[in-house]
């Protein structure tokens, strides 16, 4: 019996590092149906088997209790799109209430007494099992930010608190399965101190969806990308840094939900021959056809701007970007989001988090890579791959950019999007390859680094990294990561470490806490066609490649404050405040 019950807590602890419990949870705007023509999303439009949880973005609040924010939203769209869990079973769906334009008055008032939050939870579960939602989604913008006063953040801590006992209770006395809880929170390290207890709500939320994208946009002076999954020397803003923080925090990695946009955002150049990573900028470029935004795209609209520009991948953030005349855009694609569900899984989060699944390409009608090109990614990586008994789908080269490439053109699409990017030299070789000029700094990595992981000691290759200068593709890279594996160049052993230390070349790594910034690569090669089913759907043949990263961190930051200083395990940092332009399409 004690050795059955061993096995039992077993299974449970290896479950979500086998993969079994990653969730991809994604939004579904309410105003994705009044968007012109082809772009117009209804639920019914959606693929029920895509996601493991689709949340309704947003509900409203009057007088302290939930209320639609439209009369067709109640009447029409909820049933709709609670009526794609009759096709699957397993699919959970939960309301969200907030976004940045709602703003924070009402969460204020609400939170105010005990009395109003009462009257809120009240109104929230009958609202909810009303129109058959699974859970609610707190989409606040936030706490002790933007007019909300300093305290929020502990009433924000109560009302949590107090909705999940009120959940418990309901579900005891209705014998019905506990509604679900989640929030969407900020990856911004001053935010987050401000805004959250971040310990206590890891140990009161269901999962954590982090905004791990809007990192940089139009409101700054120079280019930079929306959402690159790792961090540049000089630049800490990053999806990975932004999860890591929260975790180092003490939230449960196997809460936290990777926020990954299907829209990118873009920026008018100053002078359309300085057009790389932090090129001068002017402000937003042109709206988009659909979306009617400026600064900001849809995927789909991002595959019809592609296919007349110029296409460049950000190697060291994973992210691609691309330019025509002075317009320049940063956005997420297929390679982009193979990465990214990698780095989930090697860092055993609990998933993905998508803003938002109508702004893919729906039908497939855009990008002519199939419907749902980026989150089918996802799907494939982190749901499908897991409830198999095959390994895991590896990453296909095809950036879903142009639609008339042949599968030869596609299989070198990751390798031409690298063109002006960055130059990656043969071993021995680390010199920077352009001048440096005041928007486009040019960065060396440091050379001859021996960085020693745990026992094990790996001498990376050499790299010049040039923002905005040429770039050679060698056939193949390595890679180093120094936090939890490594994989060396081919006759060197790969280290297995948690805590790296370093080992001073002529020049040093920086780290943050127990992190290493270290260089990267990828691996790529072409595997079998697949085809994936969703329920009765057959999804579009893709081919797949397999890639690995390494973990780009932060150079250690200054310890005098800029705006606020954070103390983080016995290390002092500084962070600016960032202007946050989360409006529109992005998060209203």
């Amino acid at each position: 019996m004690g050795r059955l019950l061993l096995w039992v807590v077993l299974a449970l602890v290896l479950k979500h590092h086998d993969g079994a419990a990653y969730k991809l949870v994604c939004y579904f705007s309410n105003w994705a149906h009044s968007r012109p023509g082809p772009a117009s999303v209804l639920p019914q439009d959606l693929d029920p088997f895509l996601c493991t949880h689709l949340i309704f973005a947003f509900a409203s609040m009057s007088n302290n209790q939930i209320i639609a924010k439209d009369l067709q939203d109640e009447e029409i769209f909820y049933p709709e799109f609670n009526k794609l869990k009759e096709r699957n079973k397993e699919l959970k769906t939960l309301l969200s209430l907030g976004g940045w334009n709602f703003g924070t008055s009402r969460f204020t008032t609400m939170l105010s007494t005990f009395a109003n939050r009462e009257k809120f939870i009240a109104s929230v579960i009958s609202f909810l099992r009303r129109h058959n939602f699974d859970g609610l989604d707190l989409f606040f913008l936030y706490p002790g930010l933007r007019g909300s006063p300093m305290h929020d953040r502990w009433k924000f801590l109560f009302l949590i608190e107090e909705i999940l006992s009120a959940f418990q209770k309901e579900a005891l006395l209705t014998n019905r399965p506990r509604l679900l809880l989640s929030a969407a929170v900020s990856g911004v390290p001053h935010i987050v101190q401000i805004s959250y207890d971040v310990r206590l709500l890891g140990r009161l939320l269901d999962f954590i969806n982090i905004l791990s994208y809007d990192l940089h946009g139009s409101w700054e002076k120079f280019t930079g990308h929306n959402s690159p999954l790792f961090s540049l020397p000089d630049d800490p803003k990053s999806s990975a840094y932004a999860m890591k923080y929260w975790q180092r925090l003490g939230a449960p990695s196997e809460k936290l939900m990777m926020g990954l946009p299907t829209y990118g955002r873009t920026f008018r150049l100053r002078k359309a021959s300085k057009n790389g990573l932090q090129a001068a900028a002017m402000g937003p470029a042109s709206p988009g056809k659909y979306t009617k935004q400026a600064g900001f795209l849809a995927y789909y609209e991002v595959c019809s701007f592609v296919q007349r520009a110029r296409k460049h991948w950000i190697d060291y953030q994973c992210v691609p970007y691309a330019f025509k005349g002075k317009e320049w855009v940063g956005y997420d694609d297929a390679v982009s989001f193979n990465h990214k569900a990698m780095f989930v899984k090697r860092e055993h989060f609990g998933g993905a988090m998508v803003w938002t699944l109508d702004m893919d390409d729906v039908r497939g009608t855009f990008c002519g890579t199939g419907p749902f090109p980026l989150v089918y990614i996802l799907n494939e990586l982190l749901v499908q791959a897991e409830v198999s008994s095959t390994p895991s789908p590896q990453f296909r080269p095809s950036s879903a950019m142009n639609s008339s490439r042949s599968d030869t053109e596609r299989l070198a699409v990751t390798k031409a999007m690298t063109t002006d990017t960055i130059k990656i030299l043969p071993p021995g070789e680390a010199t920077a390859t352009e001048a440096q000029e005041k928007h486009e700094n040019i960065t060396t990595i440091p050379t001859r680094r021996i960085v020693t992981l745990g026992k094990e000691t790996v001498s990376p290759r050499k790299y010049s990294v040039a923002l905005g200068g040429k770039t050679e593709v060698p056939e193949t890279k390595t890679v180093a990561s120094g936090d939890h594996w490594s994989v060396a160049p081919a006759e060197t052993t790969v280290a297995l470490v948690h805590l790296p230390r370093e080992t001073p070349g002529e020049k040093t790594m920086t780290t943050v806490g127990h992190q290493s910034m270290t260089p990267k690569g990828i691996t790529m090669s072409p595997m079998h066609l697949q085809t994936r089913t969703f329920g009765k759907k057959t999804m579009a043949l893709r081919r797949n490649a397999s890639s690995f990263e390494s973990d780009t961190l932060p150079r250690k930051m200054s310890d005098t404050p800029v705006e606020k200083a954070v103390t983080l395990q016995e290390e002092n940092f500084s962070f600016e405040v960032e202007t946050d332009p989360r409006v529109g399409e992005s998060g209203r």
